[in-house]
């Protein structure tokens, strides 16, 4: 009966705080920090703000209308997503992109590269190869290769 009891009060303290972290509205991703933002964001576009939209990809984190749709689809709190160009105007706002990146990364952030750590290296590999192909290197491209060298940049 003692093993039972002792068992109790951390189970309720992990219980409270899993409730605490997914009932508050934010969404916890571990390692995913205001720097790991802007490193994916400086990554993607050298983080300029004024980016518009070019060749479908929009907004400062450069983001498609397919990652949109992946990452369930977020648009400003006043919006709605079944209006043509909702997801744009999100993604062409920092704020509002970030949410983008949490839901796509909540999906399919994982260890890309196989060091045994989930970090902002890994979300840079899923933003660069798509939630589907991160672990494929990405020196192996133009844009790859241009992605890896302004993430070194950034973590300077």
């Amino acid at each position: 009966m003692f093993v039972t009891r002792s068992l109790v009060f951390p189970a309720c303290f992990v219980a409270v705080f899993v409730f605490w972290i997914t009932g508050s509205g934010g969404v916890f991703i571990s390692n995913l920090s205001e720097s790991c933002f802007r490193c994916l964001c400086y990554v993607s576009t050298k983080c300029n703000l004024a980016h518009d939209c070019t060749g479908g990809y929009c907004g400062p984190f450069n983001i498609s209308k397919v990652y949109w749709v992946d990452a369930g689809k977020v648009v400003h709190s006043e919006d709605t997503p079944e209006r043509s160009h909702a997801w744009e105007d999100c993604a062409r706002n920092y704020h509002c992109s970030k949410k983008i990146i949490e839901g796509y990364l909540e999906r399919f952030g994982k260890d890309c590269n196989g060091d045994g750590v989930t970090d902002c290296f890994d979300y840079m590999m899923v933003n660069g190869n798509g939630g589907y192909g991160c672990t494929k290197p990405l020196n192996r491209s133009v844009n790859g290769r241009r992605w890896l060298l302004r993430y070194e940049e950034c973590t300077l």
